[in-house]
């Protein structure tokens, strides 16, 4: 990594192998860390070289790896196939697609909230307001951490008055399994989290625990997205930024329905979604733009109907 600082930039218009970045961490407003960041500009490379070149034969599983599918299935397949690392491949991987066995449009309810500014205070209220709805069992979803604890110390008092116990990553003293173990066991209680709570955490079982889904804001881009962007997009840098997005919203809304009894509600809390990045739910969700009192109106009688 040092030689590589002293060594002359690539040309222009090549793609380098490497991103790398000086990165400035802080706290409280004082300089904590310095870092020297590198990463491979496509993952996918150590990925195929080193683990799946020597293997008999790898097989990747993913509900949210195709985008937009329905409308370009050719297309998304080569998007799947390029983050799974098959184009570094001797051989073209065999695809299969299965149906998923959920019926979308009876076990779930989609909204996204027009009318909500997005300070801290509404969201906080809007938090408040629909975790009081689903009385529990719920999972908001943040991308800042800050952002996180400031809602978390404005509404945790109010929801415990109201018998509801609100856990926090970042905020509790616990690990995140724990933290998950603890919403799992406690069916009054809800959880906010981060991106590790958005990628593959489950909670199985016939009474979905996640009963309402909300997310805020989709994280800002770093400069390891913005290289990425530039390089990997082939040539269309704003249907890059909207595929990531995407991903992230089918993964989120994937913590809603893990099972053929489970019910659900997915809240997003952006007014500024644009109609394309809706593409990301599954076939026979109806995604509707509500204000927040209609939101939080509609969440309460869909989950009382379901009990």
């Amino acid at each position: 990594m040092l030689r590589a600082i002293e060594s002359a930039p690539p040309d222009p218009g090549t793609r380098p192998d490497y991103v790398m970045f000086l990165n400035l961490e802080r706290k409280n407003g004082q300089d904590a860390d310095v870092g020297l960041h590198r990463h491979w500009l496509d993952p996918t490379i150590p990925f195929a070289s080193s683990l799946v070149l020597p293997a008999h034969g790898v097989l990747v599983t993913s509900a949210t790896l195709r985008d937009g599918g329905e409308y370009d299935p050719e297309a998304a397949w080569e998007q799947a196939e390029a983050r799974a690392g098959a184009g570094h491949l001797p051989a073209p991987a065999i695809r299969v697609q299965v149906s998923s066995p959920f019926d979308y449009r009876a076990q779930t309810r989609a909204y996204v909230v027009s009318d909500l500014p997005l300070e801290t205070g509404p969201v906080a209220a809007a938090y408040r307001d629909l975790f009081r709805a689903s009385q529990g069992g719920a999972l908001g979803l943040f991308t800042a951490i800050s952002r996180l604890r400031a809602v978390h110390d404005r509404i945790a008092p109010e929801l415990e008055q109201d018998r509801i116990r609100l856990l926090a990553q970042h905020v509790d003293a616990m690990d995140n399994a724990t933290l998950v173990d603890v919403f799992r066991t406690e069916p009054d209680s809800c959880l906010l989290g981060t991106d590790a709570m958005r990628d593959g955490v489950d909670v199985p079982g016939a009474r979905s625990a996640w009963w309402c889904s909300i997310a805020s804001r989709w994280a800002r881009p770093d400069i390891l997205h913005r290289e990425r962007r530039i390089h990997l997009s082939q040539g269309n840098p704003n249907q890059y930024d909207d595929r990531i997005v995407r991903m992230r919203l089918r993964q989120a809304f994937g913590r809603l329905i893990r099972s053929a009894t489970d019910h659900g509600v997915f809240v997003l809390l952006d007014r500024r979604t644009p109609s394309r990045i809706l593409s990301a739910f599954p076939k026979g969700v109806v995604v509707k733009r509500v204000g927040i009192a209609e939101a939080v109106a509609e969440t309460r009688a869909f989950l009382s109907s379901k009990e």
